[in-house]
């Protein structure tokens, strides 16, 4: 059973109109009659009407009734059809989705129609019953025109939804390009609040605001921290803070100042560079790049303000700015140094040309060209032995996993040597400080003299840690069927440049170069018991923050957490702002957890655990956190351990 149907009293009210038209035309039509006929006339003929009386009421009655019919049907036709239609457009417009619209269109034809209660069955979109072919016609128009919009609206949503994957991937891919950079990288807008990081920044802040304490190193790639990351939880930088709480705000604006100055000359990739130390005492360079405002104004007066923020590319010049000056001293000592000496070799040699010079006299001249020859040379060797020492420091070695060298050493060796290359015992854990081109170089040398000059039909490659000389060194062994090698052999390999199966070779390197870069040692040796030899290589290890710690790894279940370019567009609050105004979603705050002996600190419950966490952008900020436990110095009762869990010799 259909619901009943609203009363429609305009409907009624033009149903009532004729019935009421008709009632006023009788009256007028008597009223007429009884002014313009004498007294008689009027008695005469309303003695003819009032027996028949009752017939007018009929005639009046029927023909109301097909009046308000007739009526009624204009009216729904005509006047409550559209304003439907107006209402239900209306209602359309107003709402996100217009569902029922398509089985509009499809029965538009058939849009009067209405079921066996006289309910319209119809959706919201309609003309209405007994609508005119024109209403009918307008609300299939209608209904196209929705149909239309509604499928440009889907269209536009899937783009939108598109171009966001796209960002998004965009954005994941910028931030796996930053955590691989070696170069420390920090965006910031234009107050100086950190948009962008990447890990290695992250480490780098940390260790030069620790140095002091922590005994960074110059090249300031270490410093103390705790299970949470530095100690006492502060991080140096993070998303939504400022920049000049680790540099001078007076440089930072003077190089903007400068970058904006070459815009408005018309540079199109414009950048300032200065040199500032930090609280740490190390020296930082700085590379600053503008980032421009997007659709910025070509206008000159407008490029020195179509900034939005900037890039700051860090450098921690500390120790080449200690080898710098040890070059320097060791060219002054060459220079200074060997000045007296050759002034003192040219007096000599011009005295020995005096032919009448005595045999003593002679003698201690030549003496003293000994010396100063002597010493010559020996400000040369040391010269010569700085030098060499530097050069090792300033080669190119990278932090590798040893079973990765060793598994690609093996995929070299079976591919270029054609031995059955093999791994042996591997070390898993440890991490190489290598070059490891060059090192897959010398043992491809090595695998390739064998094959040539023994036959050699396999090697095996191990890698384990060892102790040499009090140092600990990882020893890389390869290892084949032993064959009677002579020590002058290995010597002769060890000299002579690299070279590969087909005979090439790697210009003027030698094996004992590559050793020696590495600072570390090569012998050939035998083992009579195994029946095998083996070349024994002592590599450096990896500092122990070679491997990046797991927080900062980019975890594949959760967004990467080092940039938030949404901050370009945070206003920094202003002096008449209150805070209480503000939305939870527009502000940067900390919050505070902690875990108490108790709850009545007037009866001396106290802290036992403390921790925190920085919201940004209304996101949690996983990097930055802090937790500590706290000693309470007093006894803990079995009803909070049950609750928190800490127990007192975690204390």
């Amino acid at each position: 059973m259909s619901a009943s149907r609203p009363v429609d009293s305009a409907a009624l009210v033009a149903a009532a109109l004729p019935g009421a038209a008709f009632a006023v035309l009788l009256a007028a039509a008597f009223g007429l009659l009884a002014i313009t006929l004498p007294a008689e006339q009027r008695a005469q003929a309303w003695a003819a009407v009032e027996p028949n009386f009752a017939i007018v009421l009929m005639v009046w009655f029927f023909a109301s009734l097909a009046g308000g019919l007739l009526a009624h049907k204009a009216w729904q036709r005509f006047a409550a059809a559209p304003a439907r239609l107006a209402e239900r457009v209306r209602v359309l417009l107003s709402a996100d989705a217009a569902a029922p619209v398509a089985a509009a269109a499809a029965h538009a034809a058939a849009i009067a129609a209405t079921d066996a209660d006289g309910d319209a069955g119809l959706p919201i979109l309609d003309a209405g019953e007994g609508a005119s072919e024109g209403s009918i016609a307008l609300t299939a128009a209608v209904a196209a025109l929705v149909l239309q919009r509604d499928s440009l609206r889907r269209e536009i949503a899937e783009r939108i939804a598109e171009g966001s994957r796209e960002v998004e991937q965009e954005k994941s891919r910028l931030a796996a390009l930053m955590a691989e950079l070696t170069q420390s990288v920090v965006v910031c807008n234009l107050d100086g609040r950190i948009l962008l990081f990447n890990a290695r920044a992250r480490l780098q802040f940390r260790a030069l605001v620790a140095a002091p304490s922590g005994g960074a190193g110059p090249s300031g790639t270490s410093g103390p921290t705790g299970p949470t990351g530095p100690i006492g939880g502060a991080e140096p930088i993070g998303l939504g803070r400022s920049i000049y709480g680790v540099l001078d705000r007076r440089l930072v604006a003077h190089a903007l100042e400068a970058v904006q100055q070459r815009l408005a000359r018309g540079a199109g990739h414009p950048s300032a560079q200065f040199v500032t130390p930090t609280k740490g005492g190390q020296l930082l360079r700085v590379q600053l790049a503008p980032v421009k405002e997007p659709g910025a104004a070509s206008a000159a007066a407008d490029r020195a303000v179509a900034l939005n923020g900037f890039v700051l590319m860090l450098e921690n010049i500390t120790q080449e700015m200690a080898e710098e000056r040890a070059r320097e001293r060791l060219l002054h000592t060459l220079t200074e140094g060997s000045r007296g000496s050759i002034g003192n070799l040219q007096a000599a040699v011009e005295l020995l040309e005096d032919p009448g010079l005595d045999a003593p006299t002679r003698d201690r001249f030549l003496g003293v060209i000994r010396e100063e020859i002597g010493a010559l040379a020996r400000r040369l060797d040391e010269a010569a032995a700085q030098s060499a020492t530097a050069l090792e420091q300033r080669w190119p070695l990278e932090d590798m996993l040893g079973s990765d060298f060793v598994a690609a050493a093996v995929r070299r060796l079976h591919g270029e040597a054609g031995l059955a290359a093999e791994a042996g015992a591997v070390d898993a854990e440890l991490w190489l400080k290598v070059e490891s081109y060059s090192l897959v170089q010398a043992l491809l040398h090595l695998s390739t003299r064998l094959v040539q000059a023994y036959d050699v039909p396999r090697v095996t490659l191990r890698l384990a840690s060892a102790e040499h000389q009090g140092v600990k060194r990882a020893q890389l062994d390869l290892a084949f069927p032993v064959a009677a090698m002579s020590t002058e052999t290995v010597v002769g390999w060890e000299t002579e440049p690299l070279q590969s199966d087909e005979g090439e070779t790697s210009g003027t390197l030698t094996l004992r170069d590559v050793v020696q870069r590495h600072g570390g040692a090569f012998w050939f040796e035998r083992e009579r018991a195994r029946q095998e030899g083996r070349f024994r290589f002592l590599l450096p290890l990896a500092g122990e923050g070679a491997p990046l710690e797991e927080s900062a790894v980019v975890r594949h279940d959760s967004r990467p957490e080092f940039y938030d370019f949404n901050l370009f567009a945070a206003r920094a609050m202003q002096p008449g702002d209150a805070l209480g105004e503000q939305r939870l979603a527009d502000l940067s705050y900390t919050v505070f957890d902690t875990e108490t002996t108790g709850l009545e600190p007037s009866r001396g419950d106290r802290i036992i655990q403390i921790g925190a966490t920085r919201i940004v952008a209304a996101r949690l900020r996983r990097q930055e956190t802090f937790d500590q436990l706290v000693d309470p110095e007093r006894a803990l009762s079995e009803a909070g351990i049950a609750i928190h869990g800490i127990r007192p010799e975690m204390l």
